[in-house]
């Protein structure tokens, strides 16, 4: 029998890459994102697209539900989608606030609660999470986004003891700088949100540094790469670093104190 995967956010960047190498690897692959004519290409290499809106339940259930009705199983979930919206704590609104962890958390935790019983009566699964370097530190104007990536990584450690006994890993994948959507979207917001009040002069340096950072990114296949090592790992590792000075950045982080972390981090803002 096939083995089936769902990978999310996989209308660009790393879930379309992630797609289309586990197409290649001979999976039955389901692709998941709110923009169905944006994963048109990947429906002519075999793929199965599903619409899907992780900060809406019902999407999130017709999405499970459709796949399930076709498949009665599923071997690995790429929980991919999400997005970065940045902006000092002082000027983001709640609402925008708690739609990013609608998106980066919530709705991860509801898609995969839904699919966990499948994978349960299976014996069987694979969880890849996609994190981010930014789930092992903080940044300025990046509270909300760097807080979701902390949830994701505590979710992700507390669930891979829970579902040890039922044969079923959980993988977190940490890129770093990458060549996606994600960048010009964070810019974006920071600048819209906080470039004109007092936290300005700061968040203004702070887009031109993320800027700058597309030029040292990688490209998504790069993750897409690990992603997919992680997938054919008979005894996958509980994390992965991958693409644009992740391994760097994390061991900088191990070293340094926290006020030496962030005076580097400051630095390289303002310089």
């Amino acid at each position: 029998m096939k083995k089936v995967a769902l990978v999310t956010g996989a209308s660009s960047g790393i879930g379309k890459e992630t797609s289309k190498m586990l197409i290649a690897d001979g999976y039955t692959v389901y692709v998941a994102a709110r923009r169905l004519e944006k994963m048109a290409d990947l429906s002519q290499l075999g793929a199965h697209l599903l619409e899907l809106d992780l900060a809406n339940d019902a999407s999130i259930k017709k999405a499970v539900e459709t796949l399930l009705a076709h498949e009665q199983r599923l071997d690995v979930l790429v929980n991919n989608a999400g997005y970065g919206s940045y902006g000092a704590l002082e000027d983001v609104p709640l609402e925008e606030a708690k739609y990013q962890f609608e998106v980066n958390i919530f709705g991860l935790a509801r898609l995969t609660q839904l699919l966990l019983p499948t994978m349960r009566n299976q014996k069987s699964g694979r969880i890849i999470n996609i994190s981010s370097i930014g789930g092992s530190f903080g940044e300025p104007h990046g509270a909300w986004y760097h807080a979701t990536k902390f949830a994701v990584e505590g979710l992700s450690d507390s669930l891979r003891m829970e579902l040890k006994q039922f044969g079923i890993d959980v993988v977190i994948i940490k890129p770093g700088a990458i060549l996606t959507e994600w960048n010009g979207i964070a810019r974006e917001h920071l600048l819209k949100t906080s470039g004109s009040t007092a936290y300005g002069a700061l968040a203004r340096k702070h887009v031109k540094m993320l800027a700058d950072a597309d030029n040292r990114g990688s490209l998504p296949s790069v993750v897409a790469k690990t992603i997919l090592k992680a997938v054919r790992a008979s005894k996958p590792k509980t994390r992965y670093a991958t693409g644009g000075g992740a391994h760097l950045i994390l061991f900088l982080r191990s070293f340094l104190s926290d006020r030496l972390f962030d005076k580097l981090m400051l630095a390289l803002i303002k310089r």
